[in-house]
């Protein structure tokens, strides 16, 4: 799994990978499933998928709801094809509730009862923040902390189901999630500030407003799925009135910085297992290559543990 910001360059650095092993792409991107929203998410392009395969681009209209468990299903089946045509699947992206749904599985939540799940979420609705994680702890062993809607979850879980949210995870991990390998890329802060400023005036120059433009005149509101992520809004605020051309770009340089360090923060602190952290400064052909040879080293140890215990 390469994971890290938008705009660090995990693109580029799966395309270089192909040159050391037959890949395919396995995208966790929530912005790229959605159909002719091509520039506004950063997709890749045509030239490089068809130097690569891949999958998980191009989904669903504009408009259309898409969730995680969804992608963990879907995500699974591609990765199961890619090997069955002898090819390593390399997931990409940036979407933690996508790659966290598909490392630790879904379980099959049981029906709760409308009317208790009602009353716990008032109950916890006055519970204050601190006192919210005090019960979430005492009630699931295995929470690993968050904010007052993951608190609420593990809480309600527990008091309706008999059983930690914790305990259906484990069950849902055993029962055919992945093990992954990371390779978090990550740059100093100004460097990728300066690369989410280019890349968001070259999205304005190659057509990223006529492209919202196109897809508003489909008949979509402009709050709907798809159209209300950065580099789209800020395209439609232009179209409906509500700031400058010459502001777009600008703007959309801000709400990513702003999801960017919020993704650094969720991949510096909720990944587990496996994790090598990359310098991506270096050229995208200088990381395939240190990647390449890490994960030859993590192959052969893991053989030699196995025998080991043989």
């Amino acid at each position: 799994m390469i994971v890290g910001p938008t705009a660090v360059g995990k693109t580029a650095v799966a395309l270089a990978l192909s040159a050391h092993w037959p890949i395919e792409v396995i995208s966790a991107d929530s912005r790229q499933i959605y159909r002719r929203l091509d520039l506004g998410t950063a997709k890749p392009t045509r030239k490089e998928r068809a130097r690569v395969v891949h999958q998980g681009l191009d989904l669903v209209e504009p408009g259309a709801r898409y969730s995680a468990g969804r992608y963990a299903r879907e995500a699974a089946s591609w990765i199961d094809e890619a090997r069955n045509r002898s090819k390593l699947p390399v997931v990409v992206g940036g979407t933690g509730l996508y790659i966290r749904a598909l490392v630790e599985g879904l379980f099959h939540e049981p029906a709760l009862e409308p009317g208790r799940r009602r009353s716990l979420d008032a109950f916890a609705a006055r519970l204050e923040p601190l006192e919210l994680l005090r019960w979430a702890e005492r009630l699931d062993p295995g929470f690993k902390g968050g904010g007052r809607q993951r608190a609420a979850r593990a809480i309600e879980v527990a008091l309706l189901t008999g059983h930690p949210l914790s305990h259906w995870q484990e069950a849902a991990r055993a029962d055919g999630a992945i093990q992954p390998w990371y390779v978090v890329l990550t740059v100093p802060r100004p460097v990728l500030h300066q690369r989410i400023a280019r890349r968001a005036e070259e999205m304005v120059r190659r057509g990223l407003i006529e492209e919202v433009a196109a897809v508003l005149a489909e008949g979509h509101p402009p709050g709907a799925a798809g159209l209300d992520g950065i580099g789209i809004r800020e395209a439609v605020e232009y179209l409906h009135g509500r700031r400058t051309r010459g502001t777009v770009a600008q703007a959309i340089g801000i709400s990513t910085r702003q999801y960017a360090k919020r993704q650094e923060t969720w991949f510096r602190h909720q990944l587990a297992g496996d994790v090598v952290t990359l310098d991506a400064t270096r050229p995208p052909e200088r990381l395939a290559e240190e990647i390449a040879r890490l994960w030859k080293e993590c192959r052969d140890s893991r053989r030699d543990v196995t025998r080991v215990r043989l």
